[in-house]
């Protein structure tokens, strides 16, 4: 049976990473303090990370799950699973939503395919 004590430390973890994640890879902060920490990082590898979410969240999500994990099998479950709720609430809560529209050849092709020429 599931301890509903690790299931609210779980969830709680879960938020707290997608959380951190957002802030660090896409707000200024408060003061603007990540905005510069961002700027002083630059271009390099770090300044890249600084950017990308996903990298942020699987990076953040690494102490919580030594802090919850009980074994080294669990430690690895638990960071990847982790990482993957904040993803998984980053991909529920952008505002940017891809839409793909697909654009016909032609009419004319189309008009082919309806009436069966």
């Amino acid at each position: 049976m599931i301890d509903v004590n690790y299931v609210w430390c779980f969830a709680l973890c879960a938020l707290a990473v997608w959380r951190v994640a957002h802030l660090l890879a896409g707000e200024n902060g408060p003061w603007d303090l990540v905005r510069r920490l961002r700027a002083t990082l630059g271009y390099g590898m770090l300044g890249r990370m600084m950017d990308c979410f996903y990298c942020m969240s699987f990076l953040i999500a690494l102490p919580p799950a030594i802090w919850m994990s009980s074994g080294r099998i669990g430690f690895l479950i638990q960071w990847m699973a982790l990482s993957a709720v904040a993803c998984l609430l980053e991909m529920a809560t952008q505002r940017k939503q891809m839409h793909i529209r697909v654009k016909p050849i032609s009419t004319s092709y189309l008009n082919k395919v309806i009436n069966g020429v």
